[in-house]
């Protein structure tokens, strides 16, 4: 919690704000990206659907202000919630 009357704790949020805003524009090499996600992909690869699997080629950071993170594949309607929360599970865990 912070206090504005005791002024406790507002260093604190003060820096927290400026290592959010330091991780947001934090940029991945797309080799990097690739070598631990298509790693994890290879390790827990995606579910098939109605008889189809699911390959996942590469993944780059796009160029965007907030962070995002593009996944190439052969079939990506296929992609079901579950798996996509997965990923990005692990993409916060490993950056």
């Amino acid at each position: 919690f912070i206090s504005a009357l005791t002024k406790q704790r507002i260093y604190k949020a003060i820096e927290t704000a400026v290592e959010v805003f330091e991780n947001r524009k934090r940029r991945i090499s797309t080799s990097k990206l690739n070598d631990t996600m298509l790693e994890i992909i290879k390790q827990h690869s995606p579910p098939a659907t109605k008889g189809k699997y699911v390959k996942i080629k590469f993944c780059t950071q796009l160029p965007t202000r907030t962070p995002q993170f593009a996944f190439f594949a052969n079939l990506p309607q296929y992609v079901k919630d579950p798996y996509k929360r997965y990923l990005e599970n692990k993409l916060r865990e490993h950056f």
